[in-house]
Order: structure tokens, then C-alpha cells, then sequence
């Protein structure tokens, strides 16, 4: 029988101050399937943490549950300090604020400008004036490679110049934890390697905390800090790259190989 028990009932354990987001214990379904079960990540303030797994394990839904969008079914989530899973929408919104967001597909407005779209959510989320607005904006477009691009509209753009833009939308804001949801899909190698070295340098510049999920194992390989597998819902393995790549592990190994060949039923 499944313990219905709400995620309340768990004792949290909060995070040390170098720890920018924590999932203690995490569970989350739809309905009767569990997506997310006895999930635990500890993602380390200024580090960039790559996730990794299986098409469909629910690794998207860890960059959810971590800003707060998906609630869990049981277990606690601290990111920037507050335990999401205690706290009203309003608050959790405000903790929202101060975390980027770049989507899988860039989720930019057509009828918009490259410079429009990027300055969207200073517009919706701050009082800044339209001045120091336009700063932002340059600054961020120039920090992705994309000086002088602003007036154009991502119709005009290639596949991985609108990557970039996104990547500018979620900078814009100065946060402190930036969310990477599969940045390198459907691009060429040409353009992964471009994406990978953006993401490298928006950490290296701004210092801040990156979550990334990834299929691209040559791209988590190269920008992450630590790297983290999700298998049927759990963390299986976590540690630094070369941690991972040497994990005797015979699930980890079939994975990172890509064999049809191990415990992972293809």
C-alpha cells in the first residue's frame, strides 16, 4: 500500500548556506503513476548541476519542483533558503523571481523583438525604469553573443541564436539560480558546441547557480560541476564528472556507453 502521507509529515532537513537547492525525499505523481520517488539532489551555490537520464524519467519535473511549479506529493524543497513546499503561491512567486529560466523550445513571442522579448519579464516583474531596462537588455544580448541582433524577431534568427536569446530572457533579471531545460536539442554540432561554451561563460560571468538538463553527455561533460542521474525516479548516482564516469555502477555505465547491453530493459 502506498503511504499517502502529506509531504509535511517529513522532517526537513535544511540545507547548508553553500547549498542553493535541495530536494529531500521527493516524491511527485500523476495521478497512480509516480514520476518523481525518494528523490534527493543537493545542487551547490555557483556550481553548475547537470541531470541526466532516460527520455521521460522526470527529470524536467525536478526543474519544476525546484521553482516551485509542481508541488510534491511528499518531501521537502528548499531553494534560495525557503522551503518551497511550507510557503504560499505569493512567496514562492517572489523565490521566483530570483531564478531564469530558459526553455527547451525558447518560448519566445514571434510578434516580438529579439530586445522586447528578452526585456519581457523585467517589464512584468520589477519597476525599473525603461532607461536601466535597455541597459539590461544590451548587457544580457551581449553576454550570449548577440550584440547588436535586438531589433531583429526570432523568426529572422537560426535555431541556436534563439537558444541564445532565451538564454538572454533568463539572465536578464540578474538571478541567482539559472534553469537549463535540454539547451542543446535538435542542434547541430556546430551549434551544441556554441550553446555549451554560452552556458559555460553566462557561469563563469555572472557566478551563479546552474541546473541543467541534458541528453548531451559531451555538453554535461564539459559544463558541469557535478552531475547527477535519475533512473525510475531516483537519484541514482551524483558526484563530479569524473565521479560519475568511473561509477562501477552497471546501470551509470550502460547509460553514459549507450549500450544496449546491462540492466536498463531497451
Amino acid at each position: 500500500m502506498i503511504d499517502e502521507k502529506p509531504s509535511r509529515e517529513l522532517e526537513p532537513s535544511p540545507p547548508p548556506p553553500d547549498v542553493a537547492i535541495r530536494l529531500q525525499s521527493i516524491e511527485l505523481r500523476y495521478g497512480e503513476k509516480i514520476v518523481l520517488s525518494d528523490c534527493s539532489l543537493d545542487c551547490i551555490r555557483g556550481h553548475t548541476t547537470c541531470i541526466i537520464g532516460l527520455s521521460g524519467a522526470g527529470k524536467s519535473t525536478i526543474l519544476r519542483v525546484a521553482n516551485g511549479l509542481r508541488r510534491p506529493t511528499r518531501g521537502c524543497v528548499f531553494t534560495l533558503g525557503s522551503e518551497l513546499s511550507r510557503l504560499p503561491e505569493t512567496e514562492i512567486l517572489e523565490i521566483r523571481k530570483r531564478i531564469g529560466f530558459a526553455f527547451q523550445y525558447n518560448a519566445l513571442f514571434d510578434s516580438m523583438t529579439v530586445a522586447d522579448n528578452v526585456a519581457f519579464p523585467l517589464y512584468e516583474l520589477t519597476d525599473l525604469e525603461d532607461d536601466e531596462i535597455n541597459e539590461r537588455v544590451k548587457s544580457a544580448l551581449e553576454s550570449v553573443g548577440l550584440d547588436g541582433e535586438g531589433d531583429r524577431l526570432p523568426g529572422e534568427l537560426s535555431g541556436g541564436m534563439q537558444k541564445r536569446a532565451g538564454f538572454a530572457r533568463a539572465i536578464v533579471n540578474e538571478p541567482e539560480i539559472i534553469m537549463f531545460d535540454e539547451p542543446t536539442t535538435g542542434l547541430d554540432p556546430i551549434m551544441t558546441n556554441i550553446i555549451t561554451e554560452t552556458i559555460k561563460n553566462i557561469q563563469h560571468k555572472l557566478k551563479v547557480t546552474c541546473l541543467v538538463i541534458s541528453h548531451d553527455l559531451p555538453s554535461v561533460f564539459a559544463i558541469a560541476d557535478e552531475i547527477a542521474l535519475l533512473f525510475e525516479g531516483t537519484i541514482i548516482e551524483y558526484g563530479s564528472v569524473s565521479k560519475v564516469r568511473q561509477s562501477p555502477n552497471p546501470i551509470v555505465q550502460q547509460f553514459l556507453q549507450g549500450s544496449d547491453v546491462g540492466p536498463i530493459p531497451v
